[in-house]
């Protein structure tokens, strides 16, 4: 009788990873949850505890119960030198010498990978070739940002041979705000990039707009860079009941999501305010659900920069994070879905797959060409302003308003059955395969 060969082992690079809140854990957890319940031996290399509780000042306890129970977790070590402000828990030199430490540990980092965590990536090597000599991995994935799981992914595949896929959740050389380069020619972290791409088995980018930049960039690699959409977690998000928004009460124009400076906000209020001025749909209020930022101690700053505490607090609320058991209450509550994102035609965001699967109309109030566009483009229920012009914006919510009131249930079904496509699971299908064929062939291509 032939004995089942032993899983194949995945040793997963993920900084933000449960109870992270950071918007891109839910890639993360469902490519680790996949991965497990195909019949993988996972474990995922996370970033210590103490930097979520300490320095971004908040988590989300309930992601954990959502986590394969057979994924093992480390947490390689963090230098907490750029985040420690309690004097008390200075060294000595540091104690004594600060401004001496402070000179030392930037030259230091002129040594190491071009990424504020760089620490982390050292760390997460040294634990990886731990964990490989007790019981050898197969394949290594890093998803980034911060890009040190990059480039810890790429070390541990030279001094191991083992391959490596690298998942960009978010651009590293390119600014997605002003489609510029992020960095200066002749930075090492092009060289890096390079490096690491060209050596890659492969490569993951959330839309074809970033994998053809980074095709042109790097044609060397280019036949090993594929797009991972991102999707939505039936786990997450309940079925969201239809629509009853009659006459009776007011329309609830809903954001849900981490709200941040590089979102247009100052034209989503100033088009709710020209709807308001005009007339349409009396009553109606701005509802934001999430984070301010991602650093708890920046949320006052945060108030100040959007204009939050500008606004008339009974017409435009902010109603705080909203935890996953609740996540579809919101949803429930909330009439017409407001797709508000910072960037360009590189920007996809994974909120929107979100919002696509409740069936609610969706206005998009975002720079013309976003990528999302390409998802929402056969989405029934989708209003486009074309521009960030607050009348433009104005009429938009407004028809999106008249949508919710006329609630037509065959309308709204079409637009949910669309939306039921773009499950992150269905998008992380084909990666699975394709990752599991590399594993099995020693990363030969």
């Amino acid at each position: 009788m032939t004995a089942e060969p032993p899983p194949l082992r995945l040793l997963y690079l993920a900084f933000y990873f449960p109870p992270s809140r950071a918007s891109g854990v839910y890639r993360a957890r469902a490519t680790a949850n996949y991965f497990a319940e195909a019949g993988w031996d996972v474990t995922v290399a996370r970033v210590p505890q103490w930097f979520l509780t300490d320095v971004v000042g908040s988590t989300d306890d309930g992601l954990l119960d959502t986590v394969d129970p057979r994924i093992a977790t480390v947490s390689p070590a963090l230098d907490d030198f750029m985040w420690e402000t309690d004097v008390r828990a200075f060294g000595s030199f540091r104690g004594n010498f600060p401004f001496l430490a402070a000179r030392w540990h930037k030259w230091l980092q002129r040594f190491k990978f071009p990424d504020r965590y760089a620490s982390w990536g050292e760390s997460a090597v040294a634990e990886g070739l731990r964990l490989h000599a007790e019981r050898p991995f197969d394949l290594i994935v890093a998803t980034g940002n911060p890009f040190s799981a990059f480039g810890a992914a790429y070390e541990l595949g030279r001094r191991t041979g083992l391959p490596y896929i690298v998942d960009y959740r978010d651009s590293w050389t390119l600014d997605l705000f002003t489609n510029e380069d992020a960095f200066p020619k002749g930075d090492k972290a092009w060289r890096w990039e390079k490096r690491i791409l060209e050596n890659a088995a492969e490569a993951l980018f959330v839309n074809e707009a970033l994998r053809e930049w980074h095709a042109a960039r790097y044609p060397r690699a280019a036949e090993r860079m594929h797009v991972m959409l991102n999707g939505w977690d039936p786990d997450v998000l309940p079925r969201i009941p239809e629509s009853t928004a009659d006459e009776s009460r007011p329309l609830s124009y809903a954001y849900i999501g981490t709200l941040t400076a590089n979102q247009p906000v100052d034209a989503l209020f100033a088009g709710f305010r020209a709807m308001a001025g005009a007339g349409s749909h009396p009553g109606s209020t701005l509802d934001l659900y999430g984070h301010l930022g991602f650093f708890a101690k920046y949320e006052s700053r945060m108030r100040a920069d959007i204009g939050l505490d500008d606004e008339a607090e009974d017409r435009v609320r902010h109603h705080g994070p909203v935890s996953k058991a609740e996540i579809g209450d919101a949803y429930a509550a909330s009439d017409v879905l407001v797709f508000l994102v910072g960037g360009s035609k590189y920007v996809t965001s994974g909120k929107i797959f979100e919002y696509m699967a409740t069936g609610k109309p969706i206005v998009s109030v975002h720079e013309p060409g976003s990528a999302a566009e390409e998802l929402l483009r056969d989405y029934p229920l989708w209003f486009n302003p074309g521009s960030l012009d607050p009348g433009a914006v104005a009429a938009a919510m407004a028809e999106a308003g008249d949508a919710a009131r006329k609630a037509d249930p065959d309308l709204a079904e079409r637009a949910r059955e669309y939306g039921a496509g773009f499950t992150r699971y269905r998008a992380i299908e084909a990666f699975e395969r394709r990752a599991r064929a590399i594993a099995q062939n020693g990363g030969e291509r």
